[in-house]
């Protein structure tokens, strides 16, 4: 009987009218914004920006599905989240993807439509057209007007949509004339001083007279019977020059002649898999690659491993209690993880510079010689990977003497009465019980050294170059470090379509490699298996 009266005085409740006033208030929101979405949404698609619209529709899908669904209750309260999460995390991801199908990049940062419409714009002077000096008129109301003056004398008046005319003092409104034949005044508009036209940026946008001959300003001292320097063909997707009569045809996005001279700017269009072919088969980048990419794995290996192996025997020697000032020494390491990665690759550089650095001028005291840090190949990767480990040392002594101190002295004990040496109890107890807690952080060290650009491009930007090759490249230069070169630094211009497909060539690797680690070591099994 209760149970049936609450459902009766539930049911009441939700009848009631004032109810459905929290209801109908949400979908009046939730309908007014749909429509700025939509409105929104046409005009990304009208300037060709897909991947946002595409993303948008999926947001607005999910938020209509939250809010009008019963089921999706739960996630009305995450929304919010979700959809910067979307915004900012995943769509940068989905954008990055669609950027390396295409030929974005300089000279193709905007769409077709947009190009098209800028080429357009374009004018030029025929043979047949006059050309003439000029004195802008502006009304109160903002409307212009001109006074031309051509090579032999004759004036005239002009204004947007109106024929040209030749009044004389007093008809138009026209005053009186100066000394060089330009009106005092005009009625209704008000004489702009030189300076002040030549800087008024809508004066260049107007079209004086009428249609088909037309006058625009095309320079501070003159305006002439401008026409349009270029027709498109939709038929032939070309640019005709009205000039010349020359076509240029879409190529890549780039409207080309047959002479190879192209037109500026150039457009945003897919390339499909070009970028991803370009970079395993170009000549120009096979040349270095393929000594750039072993060099990146060994500087990731080799980082891991000294970095790893001096952090945990800092923490094995630290985790004796009868260490003396260990309190103090262990504040003192973990210094270089205190400063910034930035300030302390240049203070290395610094150091390590063979003119001044304290470095080179002391081994040069002591022994008469230093070595070349920046222009020998070896000495330079050397160098790299001892300012990776005076950066990386103190993270990994931290994180293992944490681990350390979760192994339990029983198995030491049980291993010291089967007459274990201290060797053979840190191979067999120690390194393997230790490998189960920092393991997952080992492969996110190797993943983060895979992709060190920092380091590589602060202290030395890959140096030394390497001879003969087609590309600018380094001896210690890394993928994406060489991949920053030939994308954004290099003569080739910045090319964001290239970068963006070889960003995903690098996940790939990374994930390959990440993967691999994870199944071969089975770390997450050992960790569940021990919590």
């Amino acid at each position: 009987m209760a149970s049936t009266a609450s459902q009766a005085i539930h049911k009441a409740k939700t009848s009631s009218p004032f109810s459905f006033l929290p209801r109908l208030l949400r979908l009046a929101l939730l309908v007014a914004a749909d429509s700025f979405v939509i409105w929104f949404l046409l005009r990304l698609l009208d300037l060709g920006y897909y991947p946002m619209a595409a993303a948008l529709v999926i947001i607005a899908a999910f938020v209509n599905y939250v809010l009008l669904r019963q089921e999706a209750y739960p996630l009305r309260w995450m929304v919010v989240g979700l959809v910067l999460m979307a915004l900012f995390t995943i769509y940068p991801i989905i954008f990055t993807v669609w950027v390396s199908f295409t030929n974005y990049g300089e000279g193709h940062l905007i769409t077709k439509a947009q190009a098209v419409d800028q080429l357009l714009r374009q004018k030029y002077l025929p043979e047949t057209g006059r050309a003439f000096s000029w004195t802008a008129f502006r009304s109160p109301d903002g409307d212009y007007a001109l006074w031309l003056q051509d090579a032999e004398g004759n004036s005239y008046l002009a204004k947007p949509g109106q024929p040209l005319t030749q009044p004389r003092p007093g008809e138009e409104g026209v005053g009186e004339l100066d000394e060089n034949g330009i009106p005092v005044s005009i009625e209704g508009y008000q004489r702009l001083n030189a300076i002040l036209a030549a800087t008024d940026r809508n004066l260049t946008e107007i079209l004086f007279g009428e249609e088909g001959s037309t006058i625009q300003i095309r320079s501070p001292n003159e305006a002439a019977e401008l026409q349009p320097l270029y027709v498109y063909d939709p038929e032939l997707d070309a640019m005709i020059s009205q000039e010349t009569g020359t076509i240029y045809r879409n190529l890549r996005g780039t409207f080309t002649s047959p002479t190879g001279e192209q037109l500026r700017p150039g457009f945003i269009e897919m390339v499909g898999f070009n970028n991803f072919r370009e970079f395993f088969t170009s000549p120009a980048l096979r040349g270095p690659l393929v000594r750039i990419i072993t060099w990146n794995f060994a500087f990731a290996i080799l980082s891991l491993l000294l970095n790893f192996s001096l952090g945990l025997a800092i923490a094995v020697l630290f985790n004796d209690p009868g260490f003396p000032f260990k309190k103090l020494i262990r504040s003192l390491l973990i210094i270089p993880y205190t400063v910034p990665a930035l300030i302390t690759i240049l203070i290395w550089r610094g150091m390590l510079n063979p003119e001044l650095g304290v470095i080179d001028r002391t081994m040069e005291a002591l022994f008469g010689w230093a070595p070349p840090w920046f222009t020998s190949p070896w000495w330079a990767k050397v160098a790299i990977l001892l300012v990776n480990l005076w950066l990386s040392y103190p993270y990994f002594m931290l994180i293992c003497s944490g681990a350390l101190q979760s192994i339990s002295e029983d198995y030491y004990a049980a291993a010291q009465v089967d007459g274990a040496n201290s060797w053979q109890q840190f191979w067999n107890i120690t390194l393997p019980l230790l490998l189960v807690a920092v393991g997952p952080l080992l492969v996110a060290s190797f993943v983060f050294n895979f992709n060190n650009f920092n380091l590589i491009y602060l202290f030395n930007a890959g140096g030394p170059p390497m001879a003969g090759t087609p590309t600018p490249a380094g001896h210690t230069d890394i993928l994406i470090s060489y991949v920053y070169n030939l994308a954004f630094a290099g003569s080739r211009g910045v090319n964001y379509g290239f970068a963006s497909a070889i960003t995903i060539i690098i996940f790939f690797i990374v994930g390959a490699i990440t993967i691999f680690q994870f199944r071969y070591t089975r770390m997450w099994e050992e960790v569940g298996e021990n919590v």
